[in-house]
């Protein structure tokens, strides 16, 4: 198959799974985020849009990355494995924080996403340099999601 379509469908999907999730929640999150208490350094909800759509282009780029090397298919076949369960990982949170209205559960998943994610930077870097690094913004906003998932668990607890 033709490299650069491999990676234009590693984007539609990581795009679709986001696309997805969002559909799933969009009414949840616009009925319980105002019910919350919220910090005063929480982005406004206009961000999140954006940063997502950026995020989940790296991640299929770096899907597309790994998937065109010329690595071992036992490795590839790995990395690729990890990568599939942090997004279905990212798939959930949203459903579980908007739909179940649970930050608590939200807060576990998020830190189980944040070990994939961690993880699937390890099994890239080992196959493909510049996936590994396409996937840090991913980590980081990550990173930030679950402080702020902690923070929101916490001050409406």
């Amino acid at each position: 198959m033709n490299k650069q379509l491999i990676v234009a469908l590693s984007i539609i999907l990581c795009m679709a799974v986001g696309g997805a999730s969002s559909a799933l929640t969009n009414v949840d999150l616009l009925q319980y985020l105002p019910t919350l208490r919220q910090p005063s350094w929480q982005p406004p909800n206009w961000v999140f849009g954006p940063v997502w759509t950026l995020l989940y282009l790296l991640m299929g780029i770096a899907l597309g990355n790994v998937i065109n090397t010329a690595a071992p298919t036992g490795y590839k076949k790995s990395a690729i494995l990890v990568f599939a369960v942090q997004l279905l990982l990212n798939f959930f949170w949203s459903i579980i924080f908007f739909k179940w209205q649970s930050p608590k559960w939200a807060l576990i998943e998020i830190i189980f996403l944040l070990v994939g994610i961690l993880w699937t930077i390890f099994k890239f870097d080992g196959i493909s340099k510049t996936a590994a690094w396409l996937m840090v913004p991913y980590a980081a906003w990550v990173s930030f999601a679950t402080l702020l998932t902690a923070t929101l668990f916490w001050m409406n607890r």
